[in-house]
Parts: structure tokens; C-alpha cells; sequence
């Protein structure tokens, strides 16, 4: 998925401004449902850590964003070589545990 985003030309910075943006937005929707709503503080609580969640999520992707930028085919195969790996070391507990 990330690969693709970068294919996309989606980069690591547009992630990092979106997990800023939605830090401010969280402190907006609260603000707004406190003062405009009438429904009380812990509906203008609920809207503003829903909206704070996202933030996270945009860092996240942010970095893995940056991974890809930085280490591009490096990276796929590195997982290549560590799932050639992943088989060996399975192929060999299955050996070990035939072998008992």
C-alpha cells in the first residue's frame, strides 16, 4: 500500500502537514461542539478525540512514507531476504519437531 501511495506521488511531508492539520482540527471540533452544540462537554469531547485519532494514523504513514523515499528497492529486498528467512527458519522447526 505504501509503495503504491508513493507511486501515486503521495510524499512523507503531505503525511506529516495532515497529522499536524488534524491536531488542530481535533482542538477546532471541540471548541466548535463545546460552544455551538449545547449538548454538553463530553459530546465536544467525544468529537474531538475522534478527529484526534486520525493524527496517529497520518504520522504512521508519514514515516513509512519516508522508509520508502529513502530506501526505495532497498527495502523490498530487505523483506525479501527476511521472508527467504522466515521459510528457512519455519522449514526448520518443522524438522525439529518431526524429528521428536
Amino acid at each position: 500500500m505504501i509503495n503504491t501511495l508513493h507511486k501515486w506521488g503521495v510524499r512523507s511531508n503531505l503525511m506529516y502537514t495532515a497529522g499536524i492539520a488534524s491536531v488542530g482540527l481535533a482542538f477546532a471540533s471541540w471548541a466548535a461542539s463545546n460552544r455551538l452544540e449545547g449538548a454538553g462537554l463530553e459530546r465536544a469531547d467525544r468529537w474531538g478525540i475522534f478527529v484526534g485519532e486520525w493524527a496517529p494514523t497520518f504520522f504512521a504513514m508519514g514515516l513509512a512514507l519516508r522508509l520508502e523515499e529513502t530506501h526505495g528497492d532497498d527495502a523490498d529486498e530487505y523483506f525479501g531476504q527476511r521472508a527467504e528467512m522466515d521459510e528457512a527458519v519455519t522449514g526448520l522447526a518443522a524438522r525439529s519437531a518431526a524429528m521428536r
